[in-house]
């Protein structure tokens, strides 16, 4: 089989698709990314308590990563959750259905495994007064590492030091760019 040659990090490409990747691994992170968007949930639908789209992304990640669903119906979910953000005049509940339209993307796309991660913590930056920012988003990073599983922890680590930058070193918690997430 011929070598994936794209941009993306080749472990988070499926094997089918010339990557690294294997279908149980894949499950797995989709599992995690939907782990960090439901730790937030909360504060999405304490805003927007009928609107189901963001939970609905969640519930097919976990569906997706338990073989019971397709990746048509993930893709579809995280239009409906990215629309849900765009709908929303609510800084964290649009950080929050960002997480989930991320974490059910994963089912297509591994390596939006970071941006569920990256938009939980800056849901829980953007619930709380900007002198808190810091405190709560190192709590919520804590948080989402301990629920990794040692079979994706060195993956997910290693990728969240690789892509820092890019998340506004939402991973390290170090600002000035930590604190310029908050105004995105």
């Amino acid at each position: 089989m011929k070598r994936y040659s794209g941009n993306r990090d080749p472990r988070f490409v499926a094997i089918h698709r010339g990557g690294d990747l294997d279908l149980a691994t894949h499950r797995l992170l989709v599992a995690w990314a939907a782990d960090c968007a439901e730790h937030v949930l909360p504060l999405f639908t304490e805003v927007h308590p009928s609107d189901a789209r963001t939970s609905h992304a969640i519930a097919i990640a976990r569906e997706w990563a338990s073989g019971n669903a397709t990746v048509a119906q993930a893709r579809e979910a995280a239009f409906g959750a990215h629309a849900a953000a765009r709908e929303s005049s609510n800084s964290a509940a649009i950080a929050v259905a960002r997480a989930a339209g991320h974490a059910v993307a994963t089912a297509h796309m591994a390596d939006h495994e970071l941006g569920a991660a990256a938009y939980a913590i800056w849901a829980v930056m953007k619930s709380v007064c900007k002198i808190d920012a810091i405190r709560v988003a190192e709590a919520e990073c804590r948080w989402q590492q301990a629920q990794l599983s040692d079979a994706i922890r060195e993956l997910v680590l290693s990728d969240q030091q690789n892509r820092n930058p890019k998340f506004k070193n939402v991973f390290s918690a170090s600002p000035p760019s930590f604190y310029q997430a908050t105004s995105d």
